[in-house]
């Protein structure tokens, strides 16, 4: 049936999941909502605490009220532009599941081109034991700039037993969220979490206490790096419901990765790698600022799966 203003409606006490999946996709469809079968999906396995297999095993299953009204609920919501992952509480990375709330930037797939490029620039260093001697591995010590989620933090904790993390953000907020995610993947720790621009607090350290600035084997980032002029081509789940700290790097986007790359010159020790995601048309220019600072060698770019120059990596000389 339909309501006087032309919409479908449905009874949420007469539909099983069958039903109920086609009504939310055709809400979603109607709304133009991207990949409006699989966040139908999401959507139901969130409401009733289902996974898919069950879903589709038990389709003729009847939905009782509350679990409708919920799910209805949670679509209404998706129509009108929040992203998915905001309305169940979590997103997959690196093949971990983790906590996505307002307060963080959600994972990108594209994101997790920065843990196989830090893997594969570290090499022998990331393997906890030495393949000749036997012998443990030096310690790894590693930033994560801009945490957000802990996403990074927490997959290269996952991946590297032998590394003591330090994961820094702006936001307080992002930091109690990645905070959760250490904890629920166990890696607590071995992950720092602090609150600073970049990496100001810890530079600021090692002024005040003398101690030796380069501490680092390896630093990765994911900065904000969309121009502010563009916040009208992003779609509106982004545009509306992203933190603007996470996304927006200035007029151009670009200015964030110069003081970065100058913060990370400081720190890293001989030999240490920089991965740094890039945004979109950036490649050349974050090239160029490699040139003009002073010990950076071995500067790479690696695209992503759809062929867009995605992640650049740089080794430093002390």
């Amino acid at each position: 049936m339909r309501s006087a203003a032309g919409t479908r409606s449905a009874d949420p006490m007469a539909l099983d999941v069958r039903g109920a999946l086609r009504e939310g996709m055709a809400r979603l469809r109607a709304a133009q909502v991207p990949s409006s079968t699989l966040a139908a999906e999401l959507l139901l396995m969130h409401a009733i605490g289902r996974d898919r297999t069950w879903l589709y095993t038990n389709s003729e299953a009847m939905l009782d009220l509350a679990a409708s009204e919920k799910y209805f609920a949670l679509v209404a919501r998706r129509a009108a532009g929040e992203p998915t992952q905001y309305l169940t509480g979590k997103q997959e990375f690196w093949g971990l599941e983790f906590e996505v709330t307002p307060a963080v930037l959600i994972p990108r797939p594209e994101t997790e081109h920065i843990i196989e490029v830090a893997l594969e620039r570290l090499g022998p260093r990331g393997i906890k034991i030495d393949m000749v001697t036997g012998a443990p591995s030096p310690r790894l010590r590693i930033a994560d700039v801009g945490t957000g989620s802990g996403c990074l933090a927490v997959a290269l904790a996952h991946e590297l037993p032998h590394a003591e993390i330090f994961a820094t953000d702006i936001s307080a907020a992002a930091l109690e969220v990645a905070r959760r995610n250490a904890a629920r993947r166990g890696v607590s720790d071995r992950i720092h979490f602090i609150e600073t621009n970049l990496l100001e607090a810890v530079i600021h350290e090692s002024q005040v206490t003398g101690h030796e600035p380069r501490l680092f084997d390896l630093i990765v980032s994911n900065p904000p790096y969309v121009a502010r002029n563009e916040a009208a081509t992003l779609p509106r789940e982004v545009r509306d419901h992203e933190p603007h700290a996470a996304l927006f790097g200035g007029p151009t986007g670009v200015e964030i990765y110069s003081r970065l790359i100058e913060q990370a010159g400081s720190l890293l020790r001989e030999g240490g790698v920089l991965v740094l995601e890039l945004g979109h048309n950036a490649a050349d220019e974050v090239r160029r600022m490699f040139h003009v600072q002073p010990g950076w060698v071995n500067v790479s770019i690696t695209n992503d799966l759809a062929g867009i120059p995605r992640v650049l990596a740089a080794e430093h000389r002390v």
